[in-house]
């Protein structure tokens, strides 16, 4: 066999193959030999039509089979023979394969590039650590009294932060009306048209008002948008919030705390966590910026196409949990993944930048420190560690479980070794 690799830029190669005519004649051979196994003729039996008619009306059954089987076959071979790990699905071009003659072809793939690492040790990293907010524990307390808070009836015009009980019927220009009664709403969030919120202040309970409405330009609903219309509202009841007291009674309601100084502190001791975690994850992207700035790393396009796909994908499941379907919305994935990109190519160049130092310095990480991760994991949800390993060992997670365990260790060493300044 016969193989030349040209490198097309950093991340491709195109593989020019040439697979002798034994080879071919082999597969063509056995080609009809299964297709025969199959073939039927009016005075034959299945499995019994001579070699000549299965050629003469089988050909293209004939042919499919001997591509099914020796183009892959060949391929794999040619990328053994040139040491190449594709990235994705070859494209095939000038493909030759007739029987008695050599088979040849083009497969063109993109690959890892190689990556001349510079000095990652001691490099100059410019720092400072999140400094404690003054008023963060305050805010944090607020937004525990937020969830616990409750809502009274009152009779009185509304006000923002109040929440509304409304009867509408909204009516689009030359388009059917739409009605809805007990819709909730807290006044003031955004969350209905503006000409509705403007309106609502002004009413009282058993009031109704029409007002002029226009739909937004980009309205989920296309049939909609930039269209005008009217609003007729009814307010049924309106309700204040109500915030529990900050105090002794209010610290038990949220959690084992039997004052409010015990639930201060435990409060305090999360965010200080919380504060050194993101200080960890500050310090780990000043670092590997400061060494993606040192250098160029070309990245595959597939690579990046992936990461947008695995963002769009993260943005879609957090819909779901969020009780939204986003098969609804009007998606421009288009659009979407030209946004995506920049940050998409960014963390396809940190993830090559950080598997070329790991194999520099020969980071793999240990059975002792997999299964320690998949305690730590099992733990947490409540399952053995063999149901969890099991798990993941199905679905594929228990590599990216290796090089994430395999990431830590290379940015713990890079911090150790950078030259770290505020």
């Amino acid at each position: 066999m016969k193989v030349d690799v040209e490198e097309l830029g950093s991340c491709k190669r195109r593989l020019a193959v040439e697979a002798p005519t034994d080879v071919v004649q082999a597969a063509w051979e056995d080609a009809y030999g299964q297709v025969r196994k199959q073939a039927r003729l009016p005075g034959f039996r299945r499995g019994h039509v001579p070699r000549n008619l299965v050629k003469l009306h089988f050909a293209d059954d004939v042919r499919r089979e001997v591509v099914r089987h020796l183009l892959p076959e060949v391929y794999r071979e040619a990328l053994t023979r040139a040491q190449i790990a594709p990235l994705d699905d070859p494209e095939f071009t000038d493909v030759t394969l007739e029987e008695g003659t050599p088979l040849t072809f083009k497969a063109t793939v993109e690959v890892r590039p190689v990556i001349k690492l510079g000095e990652y040790k001691g490099v100059p990293v410019t720092y400072a650590p999140l400094a404690p907010s003054a008023t963060e524990l305050e805010e944090t307390l607020n937004r525990m009294r937020e969830s616990q808070a409750e809502y009274r009836a009152v009779e009185r015009a509304p006000a923002p932060g109040d929440l509304v009980i409304i009867d509408y019927t909204l009516t689009p220009d030359e388009m059917a009306p739409v009605q809805e009664r007990g819709y909730t709403f807290v006044v003031g969030d955004g969350s209905v048209m503006p000409e509705i919120d403007e309106t609502i202040v002004l009413m009282t309970p058993g009031t109704e008002r029409t007002v002029g409405v226009s739909f937004a330009t980009d309205h989920r609903r296309e049939e909609l948008r930039g269209k005008s219309g009217s609003a007729t509202i009814t307010l049924s009841e309106v309700k204040e919030k109500v915030l529990p007291p900050l105090d002794d009674d209010f610290a038990r309601s949220v959690g084992d705390h039997a004052t409010l100084d015990a639930l201060r502190a435990e409060v305090q001791k999360q965010l200080a966590a919380r504060r050194e975690r993101e200080d960890r994850r500050r310090l780990e992207d000043a670092v590997v910026d400061a060494l993606l700035a040192q250098h160029e790393l070309a990245v595959p396009n597939i690579l990046v196409m992936r990461q947008i796909a695995h963002v769009i994908e993260a943005m879609r499941e957090r819909m779901r949990r969020q009780g939204v379907d986003p098969e609804r919305l009007p998606w421009d994935y288009e659009k979407l993944a030209a946004d995506l990109r920049p940050g998409a190519e960014k963390a396809v160049r940190r993830a090559l930048l950080l598997d070329a130092i790991a194999e520099a310095e020969a980071f793999e990480p240990s059975e002792a420190d997999v299964e320690r991760e998949i305690a730590r994991i099992a733990a947490g949800a409540e399952r053995t560690p063999a149901a969890i390993q099991g798990m993941m060992e199905k679905s594929g997670d228990l590599a990216a479980l290796r090089q994430g365990l395999r990431d830590a260790r290379t940015l713990d060493f890079l911090i150790q070794h950078a030259s770290i300044s505020s």
